[in-house]
């Protein structure tokens, strides 16, 4: 990103640069509070969100599942609004709020039109930083984490990659589920999750972003007003500096490891994966080009292979997960128990047929293209957009435009595509797989993976 702009004398700075879209700025405020808006002058409507740089893997064993814990509880009331007075502001003016927790971040966001830009910030602000915590709130909303869980345990689909993220990272931070277990969510306190609140939602953690149409100083005057209400700037060093992106050297060590789960399903559900490569790995933009070619549409081989061809599954893709030090590659596919041997030995052909001999130039050209159009319409709304600046900024701390993605996926050769396979792919892989199995099934699929 090309910055130039000007430092304000409250301590804070303001810069410009093209992204592609609109216009991006960013001021950051005493006590290392980032506010970054993207101006979209032809919408009516503008995405307010606040990112927070704390996610699962941050956990200790006793506190997995904190983190989603306390996204849910900051709806539930602050020293101004009741829980329903939360819910109702947007409601009353058409607008939609909600919130994810990932494992490397937690996000709260609302969408509005553009006039009522200042009540979001408001609420969302204030959430953020009054939440009360109430007790009775807390033991209540207890029970709905606890049916999110069952609910996600009734989708095998969904549940097998929190199974796969075991199977690759253990018992580790990045290898627990997102949502914690029901023995973790029952023994969370109140006092256990205020402790958690207090040290990760302050400002230096905390990126607001805002994109549609918005005027950026306007948004930095509101966001300052929302957070001095509560006194958070002043409770933090006015010089306190924004908490950077994470660093690491985290490999994953596991391979040609096997993890069936037996479920009464009408489906088996299979990930074959392999260590991949971080969010900060130059190979990012080859690796995504080949799962692209391998399972990334209709035209895919995976796809063409095990559903076109053979018609042994509705459902197949790859995908890569980066984290700010390592990364997963993984290919998924649903199909009937009887023939889950059938699949995996597709899956494992294909891989090692990229390994050893890369794809066709044709196939590579088609997945680029898939990638560069997906790029272009994925940010086609205000939600997506400040969904990257908040995720940029937290996770590279600056802004690439999208013309500059764009040329990175362009500039992806076959050279690079081969040897990011080789890299990659060539790795023994490991296996998770939810379903009904029979025990000659399950020795089959260990051989397998041998």
């Amino acid at each position: 990103m090309s910055v130039g702009g000007r430092v304000g004398g409250s301590g804070g700075g303001s810069a410009g640069s093209a992204t592609g879209g609109g216009e991006v700025r960013k001021t950051v405020l005493p006590g290392g509070l980032r506010v970054l808006t993207e101006r979209v002058p032809t919408v009516r409507s503008a995405t307010i969100g606040i990112w927070v740089h704390v996610g699962s893997r941050d956990e200790s064993p006793a506190l997995n599942g904190a983190t989603h814990y306390l996204e849910h509880v900051l709806f539930k009331g602050t020293e101004r609004r009741s829980a329903l007075e939360i819910s109702a502001a947007l409601d009353a003016v058409g607008g939609e709020m909600n919130a994810f927790t990932s494992k490397e971040f937690t996000c709260y966001y609302a969408r509005v039109l553009d006039a009522d830009l200042p009540l979001a910030i408001d609420v969302v602000g204030d959430m953020l930083t009054s939440s009360v915590l109430d007790p009775a709130e807390i033991e209540a909303e207890r029970g709905v984490i606890l049916e999110e869980i069952a609910m996600t345990e009734d989708d095998p689909g969904d549940c097998v990659h929190d199974l796969f993220a075991h199977t690759m990272f253990g018992d580790s931070p990045l290898g627990r589920p997102v949502l914690g277990t029901v023995e973790t969510v029952n023994s969370l306190t109140r006092d256990r999750i205020a402790r958690f609140y207090r040290k990760h939602y302050d400002p230096p953690h905390l990126v607001v972003a805002a994109a549609g149409n918005l005027d950026h100083d306007t948004v930095v005057e509101q966001v300052r007003a929302a957070f001095d209400r509560a006194g958070a700037l002043s409770r933090t060093d006015g010089s306190a500096e924004p908490v950077g992106p994470r660093t690491g050297t985290r490999s994953v060590r596991a391979q040609g490891r096997v993890d069936l789960s037996d479920r009464r399903t009408e489906q088996a559900h299979l990930v074959l994966g392999m260590p991949g490569v971080s969010r900060n790995d130059d190979r990012r933009w080859a690796l995504g080009v080949l799962s692209a070619a391998l399972g990334g549409g209709m035209s895919s081989r995976l796809f063409q292979e095990i559903r076109e061809k053979r018609g042994l599954a509705y459902s197949t893709y790859s995908y890569t997960s980066g984290f700010a030090d390592c990364g997963l590659f993984g290919v998924y596919a649903g199909c009937r128990p009887g023939q889950v041997s059938d699949v995996l030995k597709i899956c494992r052909d294909e891989l090692d047929q990229a390994a050893r001999h890369g794809l066709p130039d044709d196939e590579l050209k088609r997945a680029i293209g898939q990638l560069t159009g997906s790029t272009v319409l994925g940010l086609e709304d205000t939600g997506a957009l400040m969904h990257r600046l908040g995720k940029s900024e937290l996770c590279w701390g600056e802004q690439l435009s999208v013309d500059d993605m764009l040329a990175k996926i362009s500039a992806v050769t076959p050279d690079d595509v081969r040897a990011v396979a080789r890299d990659v792919l060539d790795q023994r892989p490991s296996l998770a797989v939810i379903g009904p199995l029979t025990d000659r099934q399950a020795s089959q699929l260990h051989e397998a993976v041998a």
